[in-house]
């Protein structure tokens, strides 16, 4: 049959026809759009269609320029914690050959001491500071650093004017006491301990050297800090059994209340850190500050004036020290008493009790004078009532006069 046939060869057409068609629907729609988008002025507003958002026309695509990058923004600085101002630098001056030498013997606490002490004495050209600790040793472990036997040889070799102890941080511990371990601050244990402490301080005392022995300071621990109240008081009584003397710096590491703080007035008052961390160690301003109690009693064994005084401390080695001139004598103000109406010489208050009254014949009295006469009592010579002409004598004065004409021939 033909119509079959027909139906068939159309059927096989079809994708060309439709690609025809597409083609022709183009290029119609092309010629029709193109005069209107030529008489559009491109101010004139439109609306819009569906075609419009689907296929918009180049000349409504806007384009930035290809040579303009969009600025980026830039990020933010973040602020930069101040700095801490800087400590001027010590300045360092050559100390003089004949420099009295202040030796520091001790442990860890006694470095720190040695280095406020050199500090303090800088500028000092008489004062060397030398320091011979040993930060793990003290007086338990004396198989391990023996300071009575230490303390001669040092001593022989240094030759010191003074010697500055500091000890007993590490003591916290058991004692070997014959075959014994005792345990810390038990009564054998207390005896060993002050028995020790007590050589060194004859050691040092038979060299002949003038000592101090520094106190230990409070600690974070409370136990920690029991005990070296305890260690204190030994240590004062070896120091001054032998002739030295004891710097207590206790009040310096506390507060009010008697309690560790970290942080505290420093020698000139200003708060500062004087603690590390672990609550035992001293910062440089606490290092500071221990010198600052040890610097004075220093002075005065080193034959130096304290500051403030006459001589001052920077005074070179073996220079006498300036005695202050005799204070002058004492001017003598001579001083008028003031008339006062209560005064008890006005209405015979001067006259004890008993006595015989006076005469009321006439008002003798100096106030019955006073209010009944109108006449004043006789004006005390000087006062600004006396109109004597010439002015009486004071008695200050007259007896100064009377000085004067005893002395001369």
């Amino acid at each position: 049959m033909v119509w079959p046939t027909r139906i068939g060869t159309f059927v096989r057409r079809m994708p060309v026809l439709i690609l025809a068609f597409a083609v022709l629907a183009i290029a119609v729609a092309g010629a029709v759009h193109a005069p209107a988008m030529a008489q559009e002025q491109p101010q004139q507003s439109r609306g819009w269609s569906l075609r419009d958002l689907l296929f918009p026309r180049r000349s409504e695509r806007v384009e930035p320029p290809q040579d303009i990058q969009k600025a980026r923004p830039k990020p933010k600085k973040k602020p930069r914690a101040p700095r801490p101002p800087e400590e001027p630098a010590t300045p360092v001056v050559e100390k003089a050959p004949d420099a009295r030498t202040v030796l520091v013997v001790g442990d860890f606490m006694a470095a720190g001491l040695a280095e406020g002490l050199d500090e303090a004495f800088a500028e000092n050209t008489g004062v060397r500071i030398v320091v011979r600790s040993n930060g793990s040793s003290g007086f338990v472990r004396d198989d391990f650093y023996n300071w009575p036997e230490q303390i001669k040889s040092l001593i022989d070799t240094e030759k010191p004017a003074a010697v500055v102890v500091m000890l007993g941080s590490n003591d916290r511990q058991q004692m070997k006491v014959g075959d014994v371990r005792e345990q810390p601050r038990s009564e054998n244990w207390t005896k060993e301990y002050e028995r020790r402490t007590d050589e060194l301080g004859k050691a040092i005392a038979t060299a002949k050297v003038p000592f101090l022995w520094v106190g230990m300071p409070a600690f974070r621990v409370p136990k920690m800090t029991s005990d070296m109240l305890a260690f204190n008081d030994i240590y004062h009584k070896a120091a001054e059994s032998h002739g030295g003397e004891f710097v207590d710096v206790w009040d310096g590491f506390v507060d009010e209340n008697g309690a560790f703080v970290t942080s505290g007035p420093d020698m000139n008052g200003q708060p500062v850190r004087l603690r590390a961390d672990d609550g035992i160690n001293v910062s440089k301003a606490g290092k500071r500050k221990l010198a600052f109690y040890t610097e004075k009693p220093l002075l005065k064994i080193l034959g130096l004036a304290a500051p403030g005084s006459v001589a001052p401390t920077t005074a070179p080695a073996g220079a006498p020290v300036e005695t202050p001139a005799p204070a002058a004598a004492p001017i003598v103000i001579d001083r008028t008493q003031p008339m006062l109406l209560s005064d008890p010489a006005l209405d015979g208050g001067t006259e004890l009790l008993g006595a015989a009254p006076p005469p009321k014949a006439n008002p003798a009295l100096p106030g019955e004078r006073l209010v009944i006469e109108g006449k004043a009592p006789e004006a005390s010579p000087g006062r600004a009532d006396d109109f004597s002409r010439p002015p009486k004598a004071s008695p200050a004065t007259a007896a100064a006069s009377d000085t004067t004409t005893a002395i001369s021939p």
